[in-house]
């Protein structure tokens, strides 16, 4: 007879595993499928000081590790998939892989979202040799040498701040007059020696023959263009969801995240979305895992009453 899960979850990160955790927790028979990295985002964050109750000196990987194996406590079962379809109506939904197919009562849709590109010319044609959307992942590539850092949000700023461990020099370009990360991040950037500003700037082109070399920025408010010598610059402009997957079969706001109601329900009876990939206010940790508990506890209860 084929097997039918309680719920799948698809993403490993925060909303997933919470999700996963709470699931299990439950007695359901929880899978999660995950194409990349368990732990999403976070994973590759240096250091996470914003999470209640987090040890000291935490890590996106070692807190992401420590919720893998507290959902694996309970029985969530893991796969590295890719998802390749969903059929998201009826009582059964299917989810089509890449090596295999699985069936469940619900879904938890916990895919996150993906670093935004800068938009600016060369970005693609450099990314990978000088142009990064991860610090954690290529710091000490730069190790002595001149980064930029584009943005202005909490993320970019953290970063930069790390950055400054490696680099020689930290130069953040932002495209408004002033920064809009928390005061207590700007403050941190604003006393360390290595940290500069470009603001009312943008990103016009990367120039570089094998790795990049400099960066032409434009003065958004006279038009002035000038060059930067940056042997690495780092993208933190946002995010968008990853939710191609769904067009045309949920309801998604324009920018393509999931609508849900407070109970992480979508429009489809048995959906649900956490995390990242839903309209939200804060995309941090600490709403990811609750957003994946109250779609955990929603799918339990949906089951129940079916």
């Amino acid at each position: 007879m084929e097997h039918i899960y309680d719920t799948i979850i698809i993403g490993g990160g925060p909303a997933g595993l919470s999700a996963g955790l709470y699931a299990s927790r439950s007695r359901m028979d929880t899978l999660l499928i995950e194409r990349a990295e368990f732990g999403g985002q976070v994973a590759t964050t240096n250091e996470i000081d914003n999470y209640p109750g987090s040890i000291e000196n935490c890590t996106g990987a070692t807190l992401s590790k420590r919720m893998k194996q507290q959902a694996e406590e309970f029985g969530t079962k893991f796969v590295s998939e890719e998802v390749l379809e969903v059929e998201l109506e009826g009582d059964i939904k299917v989810i089509k892989c890449k090596g295999k197919t699985y069936k469940t009562k619900t879904i938890i849709i916990a895919s996150g979202a993906s670093p935004r590109l800068g938009g600016f010319k060369n970005e693609i044609e450099l990314r990978g040799k000088g142009v990064s959307y991860c610090a954690t992942c290529d710091a000490d590539f730069f190790e002595d040498l001149d980064i930029a850092v584009i943005g202005g949000g909490d993320s970019a700023i953290s970063e930069a701040i790390y950055l400054a461990k490696f680099g020689k020099t930290v130069t953040v370009i932002h495209r408004r007059g002033e920064l809009r990360a928390v005061k207590s991040l700007q403050e941190k950037a604003f006393k360390n020696p290595k940290i500069k500003f470009i603001l009312d700037a943008v990103v016009e082109e990367a120039k570089g023959k094998e790795m990049l070399e400099s960066l032409v920025i434009k003065n958004v408010k006279t038009g002035e263009l000038s060059e930067l010598k940056a042997d690495g610059c780092f993208v933190f402009v946002g995010y968008l969801p990853i939710s191609e997957l769904y067009n045309g079969k949920i309801t998604m706001n324009d920018r393509g995240d999931v609508i849900t109601d407070e109970n992480m329900r979508t429009n489809i009876p048995g959906v649900y979305a956490a995390g990242d990939i839903r309209v939200k206010l804060l995309r941090q940790v600490i709403t990811a895992a609750a957003d994946g508990a109250i779609a955990a506890t929603h799918a339990e209860h949906y089951i129940e009453n079916k």
